[in-house]
């Protein structure tokens, strides 16, 4: 089940704010208890039997959080010196387990058609190995399981309370508006609001209106837009024009822009309408004019993960150059090999990690002295490049997408026209996505809002206007929305896998 489904939007969503609304508001239990139900149908549907590894998961971290919390206490208290080497064993054995969870489910596979390669260029009988099963891949399992080892490490570090109430800590990290995709939400940033939450009207309709933003750059951004990059990365590689080839690797670079932050925006708005607040997730990446202030605008919850759990605890910058630069591509080969079990995402994070190297080792320095259209027009290419070896399905593939990019006339034998990728919506949907992702739109739309708003007991048509363009713009977006998803449009999503 996804946002942008009918499903959820005329069933799932409504029912579940109904039950949760019915709940006074005094019992935040009990709506703990309501959404935690919904949550768990949320992730059940189409998969219940992986409920039950989720479940498991909680419960090893509910009982590794206690064991924490009671080893500092005593530790604290003084009555035991050895106590610290217990709480780092409870977290160790913790850690392997949750990471355990994760690579079998998610790696496994991976793992053994690697063996199975090694083995048949060995010259060795690998059939057994190709004929097992394959495994099948949780939904959200990197975004709740990373969830999970936040959690367990704070409570060591002390930066989080563990909580003895299971149906609190599963609550967290089983919430269905960031389980899928994120943003990844530590345990500190809303433990207050799992105890006690506001539940505003204003905070409510803020959030309503987050949703529909999402809706909308998923529905009439990036689904319009897929059309004409999936058709394009699913062409034979000798079919693409050098032409056609730069349209589709720009249709993607839009695509899972808004349809990831889309996501994110849902994600922030439901839980706005639930009380809680989530970190955000985007600040306009395209508009960055280096990969170091690229990853501070895209994915912000992963990469502050990486820093806060990874790159830090690697040595980060404490141990001379050439091992922060060793750390930097580390944490990033790490962080391509999250997002898939596949060699394509390890040299997407490596093609990223290399890039932040040779900019910490001086040319970020060379960079700040060029003109800012140079500066963004590196950036961008660099992450165009890098999205080219995400979208393949394997690296040959990658290689001649990249060899069409190039102009390379072997590359495209039987070419196709532009024409065909670039029809009235998509062109539309491209144009309305390139000014969206500068962010001006916004930028324009708050300045005049304080320009024009008045002061305490005043009036200004001006800022009244701009309130009810506000309306009829979100109902007009929500209900194109609506209308794509009734016709059966395209409607995929790409960090479903992740």
């Amino acid at each position: 089940m996804v946002f942008s489904s009918l499903i959820f939007l005329h069933f799932f969503l409504p029912l579940m704010l109904a039950a949760y609304f019915l709940v006074p508001a005094r019992f935040v239990r009990l709506r703990n208890g309501v959404l935690l139900v919904f949550s768990l149908i949320f992730y059940a549907w189409g998969e219940p039997q992986l409920v039950i590894g989720m479940v498991a998961l909680i419960a090893v971290v509910w009982i590794a959080g206690i064991l924490l919390s009671n080893g500092e206490a005593e530790t604290q208290s003084g009555e035991g010196n050895g106590k610290s080497a217990g709480r780092k064993w409870v977290l160790a054995v913790t850690v392997v387990l949750c990471l355990g969870f994760l690579g079998y489910f998610k790696y496994a596979n991976f793992a053994l058609n690697n063996v199975a390669a090694i083995a048949q260029w060995l010259g060795i009988d690998a059939t057994r190995l190709r004929d097992v099963a394959e495994i099948s891949l949780p939904l959200g399992i990197s975004f709740y399981t990373f969830q999970a080892l936040s959690y367990i490490i704070d409570v060591y570090r002390g930066t989080a309370v563990a909580t003895r109430r299971f149906d609190q800590l599963a609550c967290y990290i089983s919430m269905f508006p960031q389980l899928v995709a994120g943003p990844i939400v530590r345990y500190n940033q809303i433990s207050a609001e799992l105890v006690k939450r506001s539940n505003e009207r204003s905070q409510f309709a803020a959030g309503a209106r987050r949703f529909v933003v999402g809706l909308a750059k998923k529905v009439l951004l990036a689904n319009i837009i897929a059309q004409a990059a999936d058709a394009i990365f699913n062409m034979p590689p000798n079919q693409l024009s050098t032409a056609v080839a730069w349209w589709g690797i720009a249709a993607y670079t839009l695509q899972i822009y808004f349809d990831f932050s889309a996501y994110s925006d849902m994600a922030i708005g439901i839980g706005l309408m639930l009380g809680f607040h989530f970190p955000e997730n985007f600040n306009y990446p395209y508009i960055s004019k280096s990969i170091r202030e690229f990853w501070q605008r895209w994915h912000i919850s992963l990469s502050t993960w990486l820093r806060d759990y990874l790159y830090i605890p690697l040595g980060g910058n404490r141990a001379g150059q050439r091992r922060t630069y060793l750390n930097l591509w580390i944490v990033f080969l790490l962080c391509g090999l999250w997002h898939g079990a596949s060699w394509n995402f390890v040299l997407w994070g490596g093609w990223h990690g290399l890039f932040l190297v040779i900019e910490r080792a001086g040319f970020e320095r060379v960079l700040q002295r060029t003109p800012h259209v140079f500066r963004h027009g590196y950036a961008l290419l660099v992450v165009m490049t890098g999205w080219i070896v995400f979208r393949s399905e394997d690296m040959s593939q990658a290689w001649l997408y990249t060899r069409a990019l190039l102009g390379d006339p072997g590359s495209y034998a039987y070419a196709r026209s532009f024409s065909e990728f670039a029809s009235a919506p998509v062109l539309l949907s491209m144009i309305v996505g390139v000014v969206a992702a500068t962010g001006l739109p916004v930028v324009a739309f708050t300045r005049l809002k304080q320009q024009w708003q008045p002061r305490q007991g005043g009036f200004n048509p001006c800022y009244t206007l701009l309130q009810a363009s506000l309306l009829v713009w979100g109902g007009l977006v929500m209900f194109l929305s609506m209308i794509h998803l009734y016709n059966g449009a395209y409607n995929p999503f790409i960090y479903f896998r992740f």
